[in-house]
């Protein structure tokens, strides 16, 4: 059995959803589960509606029109438009959505309003996605990813519960999965309460490995817009160079300082069986593209990842103490509880640095940190630069201001302004 995962990018519309049928027609003696994204940036909309339900703007209504307008739109390129069964589907997600648009979440949170919301992306991809396979003559059955990926009830970034997931994958899932094409929705899962939870932003590719490790599949394939994995984003860097191979620790390298290809969650669950990851362009199928396994031979290729919109908070004490470790526990303490995604950190004997990703909630993370007894300073907007597997900085930096630099043997880290 193997397993593919398509992106939001790969469905983005009819000709893409095409292609995802060329690619699944040309597996119909293979046994598959497919991890199917929202369409294009459906997620990125859907978002807005989340902020317009949460801050009461009265826009939810307008947004929610565009989108629904998107996803019609895709159905009469399909030549879908004359099916009621799936014109039933979309309309039914979509009075959900109003419903919840209407009438909120009385009391909860941010983070628990927008789990709710944004997963009906997938939900109405993999719907689409289905109902054009089957007009296609690809047989499949779609079933609801939540009942399948059981977590704890931390919204926007839920812990799976493995254990659980084993069973419900091995027990009745496979039997299903070893008889049909099954199409299933990437990034969300189901909490303690049967409430909706999300894995992280990109978070299809780890949907993909948990229902890879769960089935014991041959091999999980992620299907992007690019020929595989790169060393540089090709968008930013001229000379971007395809690695064919690499080991799984490369990877999980690559990965967790902020490669886009590959979530970074997704490889332990597949090292841990040794279940092999290939990284394909679903624009030119034939192409080879990068096999991750454990017999790769270590990277030699420098690689560079660039992130942007990155935040550096710097505190110091009000009594200007030094910076022990009980203030250090006090300050990750308040960033894990924002949810925080700590970069890097340096701490001298009167302060500590460390970078994450721009936040809309500056203010509050400021006044938390100040009410803890220390102060803080904040620069957003800020950009950094990770090279792997070289010394050397970059020509691109020169001239560049560098507020922070972090070496290891392995890596670099530069954040400039």
């Amino acid at each position: 059995m193997k397993v593919y995962k398509f992106g939001g990018a790969s469905v983005k519309d009819a000709e893409g959803i095409k292609n995802v049928a060329n690619i699944l027609n040309a597996s119909k003696n293979e046994k598959v589960l497919v991890v199917i994204s929202a369409l294009g940036k459906t997620t990125n909309a859907l978002e807005n509606v989340v902020s317009a339900i949460a801050n009461r703007t009265g826009q939810s209504g307008d947004f929610l029109a565009e989108i629904k307008q998107y996803h019609l739109d895709i159905l009469l390129d399909l030549q879908m438009n004359s099916s009621l069964a799936i014109q039933n589907e979309i309309e039914n997600l979509f009075l959900e959505l109003d419903c919840i648009a209407e009438h909120g979440f009385e009391g909860q949170s941010y983070d628990f309003i927008y789990d709710q919301v944004v997963t009906f992306g997938e939900l109405l991809s993999t719907k689409i996605v289905s109902y054009f396979l089957l007009g296609e003559g690809i047989k499949n059955q779609w079933i609801d990813s939540r009942n399948f990926i059981i977590t704890d009830a931390r919204h926007r970034d839920a812990r799976v519960k493995w254990v659980d997931c084993e069973h419900m994958i091995g027990k009745r899932l496979k039997p299903l999965a070893e008889k049909n094409l099954i199409i299933t929705q990437g990034f969300m899962g189901k909490g303690p309460s049967g409430e909706t939870t999300t894995l992280g932003r990109e978070g299809s590719d780890y949907s993909a490995a948990i229902f890879t490790y769960c089935l014991d599949a041959e091999s999980l394939t992620i299907w992007k817009d690019v020929d595989g994995l790169m060393n540089a984003d090709p968008r930013k860097f001229e000379d971007a160079q395809l690695i064919s191979e690499i080991s799984y620790r490369d990877t999980i390298e690559l990965a967790y300082y902020g490669a886009s290809v590959i979530h970074p969650k997704t490889m332990q669950p597949l090292k841990a069986k040794e279940i092999p990851l290939r990284v394909k362009s679903f624009l030119n199928p034939k192409k080879k593209g990068t096999l991750v396994h454990k017999n790769a031979a270590q990277l030699e290729t420098a690689c560079f990842i660039h992130k942007e919109n990155q935040m550096l908070i710097s505190c110091r004490t009000k009594d200007f103490t030094f910076i022990v470790e009980d203030q250090l526990s006090q300050i990750l303490s308040i960033l894990a509880k924002e949810k925080l995604h700590v970069g890097i950190m340096q701490n001298s004997a009167l302060s500590f640095m460390v970078t994450t990703d721009n936040r809309q909630n500056k203010d509050e993370i400021i006044a938390e940190l100040e009410d803890a007894g220390f102060r803080p300073e904040l620069k957003s907007n800020l950009q950094m630069l990770m090279v792997y597997n070289s010394s050397k900085m970059p020509e691109s930096l020169k001239g560049k201001t560098i507020l922070m630099h972090q070496q290891t043997d392995s890596s670099a880290h530069y954040l400039y302004e």
